[in-house]
């Protein structure tokens, strides 16, 4: 493939993510104000519970079936370990840098999470359609380049809405504000009560006779009982409690604590879904092909995922407005994600993925061992700016982040798109 015509396979898809940030940047200007700060909230909410849920589900639905993922049980292991990288190196910088504590949820997401959907889906296309590609026939390559495409997509999205948005929720100033009250209000508590039993005069609990008071796992009911003098003192009789029952209880002081539907979030069930749907052959075969009774729900799905890059792309765009008037990224926070997301993290992924073919891990696929290879070289994902839209939390300065991110992305994709094919070769 000529160097031009490489370059023009990388350059494109990114230029059409700038061109449609351009356009949300457009619509949040004040003189237009179509996407305005009420407007940006809103857009943003229909993509999280709509738009990025339908493309994720329709996706897998179509594309993944029994047997490819039998094939491709390595690609979520690979797509972990960019997570587990990424996150490590991203808590480096930022013990480097010593940013703003509010900020680190936004910075280890950037780090950890790669575009691992959107770009693959505009890149793999065009690489195949390519004259020369290296990947052989050019429907083949479409068709398995769509199928790995639509489960990297999955697979980052359940990570992303699993472990990216949890902690953005975390770090972002409205959640600590509220830990810091909580924890204020705990250490009054706990130094009242402390008061209050040092000024008791209370006797020490006297456990019934025939039980130990130093047994693990019991739990302690207190009892008024009546001494040989007439007075009442408070005892307190230990119980065992059967293992079961501990287990019980500490399931739902759990559950009591953990809000499933902020771990499960939309795009994390949507990908459970299309996995089902396209695995099961009962399910597949109702909702998925032109000979399908349910037809019409995949083609409805399908026609809202089509709408999540174009909207994320906007509201990226938008916010980008409010990170040119003010933000508080530094420079070096900037250049440590560009390092490890355009140099560190591909050069890393090398060295998993040579080792994985090596071992017999990965089939000899040279498409799929390049789109492993590709995970590792993407811009962080865009739907880190939907996270920080839902929470409040960094939207001026993840727009930065993605502006430097996205502009580079063509340099850097283009170069690694030209040595991962090489590397193969």
């Amino acid at each position: 493939m000529e160097i031009f015509n490489l370059f023009m396979t990388a350059f494109i898809p990114v230029l059409k993510v700038h061109f449609l940030t351009a356009l949300g940047l457009f619509l949040a200007l004040e003189r237009i104000d179509i996407l305005g700060a009420v407007a940006r909230k809103h857009l943003n909410d229909v993509s999280f519970f709509v738009f990025n849920p339908a493309l994720v589900g329709s996706s897998l639905a179509k594309n993944i079936t029994a047997k490819s993922i039998g094939m491709l049980w390595f690609m979520p292991f690979n797509v972990l370990i960019t997570f587990i990288i990424g996150s490590a190196l991203g808590w480096i910088v930022l013990k480097i840098t010593k940013a703003p504590r509010d900020l680190w949820g936004l910075v280890l997401g950037c780090c950890s999470a790669g575009n691992l959907g959107n770009m693959l889906f505009i890149i793999i296309p065009a690489v195949c359609k390519e004259k020369g590609s290296p990947f052989g026939d050019v429907d083949a390559c479409y068709n398995n380049g769509m199928a790995y495409s639509a489960l990297s997509m999955a697979i980052g999205a359940i990570y992303m809405w699993s472990y990216v948005y949890n902690i953005v929720r975390i770090y972002s100033s409205n959640n600590s504000g509220q830990k810091q009250d909580d924890f204020t209000e705990n250490v009054k508590s706990v130094g009242e009560t402390t008061e209050n039993l040092s000024n008791s005069s209370m006797e020490p609990p006297l456990p019934l006779n025939g039980c130990s008071a130093v047994k693990v796992h019991l739990n302690q009911f207190e009892i008024d009982r009546t001494t040989s003098k007439g007075k009442t003192e408070v005892g307190y009789v230990y119980i065992s409690v059967p293992p079961l029952e501990k287990i019980k209880s500490v399931l739902q002081t759990f559950a009591a604590k953990m809000d499933l539907r902020k771990f499960f979030a939309p795009s994390t069930i949507a990908a459970i879904v299309g996995f089902m749907v396209g695995i099961v052959p009962p399910f597949r075969k109702m909702l998925i092909g032109e000979h399908a009774a349910l037809r019409v729900v995949e083609d409805s799905v399908s026609f809202l995922g089509d709408a999540a890059i174009p909207t994320v792309s906007l509201i990226v765009g938008a916010n980008l407005l409010r990170g040119l008037k003010r933000s508080r990224i530094h420079l070096s926070l900037i250049i440590g994600i560009i390092m490890i997301r355009y140099i560190a993290l591909p050069l890393l992924g090398l060295v998993v993925v040579k080792g994985a073919i090596r071992f017999g891990l990965v089939k000899s696929d040279p498409l799929y061992q390049f789109v492993l290879l590709l995970q590792f070289a993407l811009p962080p994902a865009i739907n880190i700016g939907t996270m920080t839209q839902l929470f409040g939390a960094g939207e001026s300065e993840c727009s930065v982040i993605m502006l430097w991110t996205y502009a580079l992305a063509t340099i850097s994709l283009t170069f690694w798109t030209a040595f991962y094919m090489w590397f193969l070769k």
